[in-house]
């Protein structure tokens, strides 16, 4: 009886091991097969026609047409993109002109003598061209921004340069409202974009200006280990807790801000321009007491 369990035994190895082989040889067939087509949709090549299913396995079919989906949509994805990035050239180019020429003619209407009802009109002209201004290049940078068409290069810089920049471009407006801007000379540094963090910080500081009636806005600089914070804090008229979370939302405006100048945006392209920058920002506030801004940028 051990005899004949020896010589079954001994008969189903091979047996067993040609089944084994058969097995590892459709499986690295397979495996191959899936590797070959991630190489194609890596380089761009892939396409379901260059497979016979005939020769393919049911996960082989199957990859191949979720590969085939998947690089129609990249495809279609790119084509989206590129149309995108036509129309927002084109619109920054097409408006520029017009909104030019609108501001030159009504600064040279407020250089005649007209009369005190016709000056206001040139002067609320004057005005709204340069809200048009500002809402179509913020949005045309945020569309830039949002589709990958232009990207941040973040590097190790100084900060000071950039509030610099900041504290002279906004002065002049501060102090036609009698309003006292501040910045504390520093020597930190942190990981920014020079542009696009002034132009973060720059809309903070713009709001701090229009919403403050008097007292005044510094700007101040805390260095921590993994951090360098920018505080920009003013006097102004503060905002409600219940506020705070919307202010970063796009064209938000609070009820107690209708009678000023602003179209809702510039806090939400410098929230998206500071989280391109892997930082944040924080917002302490109180009605009447004035606001802080807080920007967190790594170090």
């Amino acid at each position: 009886m051990s005899d004949i369990l020896w010589l079954a035994a001994a008969l189903s190895l091979p047996t067993a091991i040609i089944i084994v082989c058969c097995n590892y040889y459709r499986t690295k067939k397979t495996l191959d097969t899936l590797e070959k087509m991630l190489d194609t949709v890596m380089d761009g090549s892939f396409s379901e026609e260059t497979f016979d299913e005939r020769r393919l396995s049911r996960l082989e079919t199957r990859f191949a047409h979720y590969l085939s989906a998947s690089t129609v949509s990249a495809r279609k994805t790119a084509s989206e993109k590129d149309k995108i990035k036509t129309l927002i050239a084109d619109i920054s180019h097409q408006t520029k002109t017009p909104i030019a020429n609108l501001l030159l003619y009504s600064e040279l209407l407020e250089e005649e003598e007209l009369p005190d009802s016709a000056r206001s009109n040139v002067e609320a002209l004057h005005n709204q061209t340069e809200k048009l201004r500002f809402l179509i290049d913020s949005l045309v940078k945020l569309s830039r921004l949002e589709n990958g068409i232009l990207s941040l290069s973040p590097s190790k810089e100084a900060v000071q340069p950039v509030l610099l920049t900041i504290y002279s471009q906004y002065l002049p407006k501060a102090e036609a409202k009698g309003l006292t801007l501040h910045m504390s000379d520093t020597d930190a540094y942190a990981v920014l974009d020079t542009k696009w963090t002034a132009e973060a910080i720059g809309n903070i500081v713009d709001n701090a200006v229009k919403y403050t009636e008097q007292g005044s806005i510094t700007i101040s600089v805390t260095e921590y280990e993994i951090f360098t914070r920018i505080d920009i804090a003013d006097t102004g008229i503060g905002i409600s807790e219940e506020e705070i979370p919307k202010i970063f939302t796009r064209f938000f405006r609070s009820e107690n801000v209708k009678n000023f100048d602003g179209v809702g945006i510039g806090l939400y392209l410098a929230r998206k321009i500071i989280s391109e920058e892997n930082g944040y920002i924080k917002v302490t506030s109180h009605p009447g007491e004035g606001s802080c801004f807080s920007v967190f940028l790594p170090r």
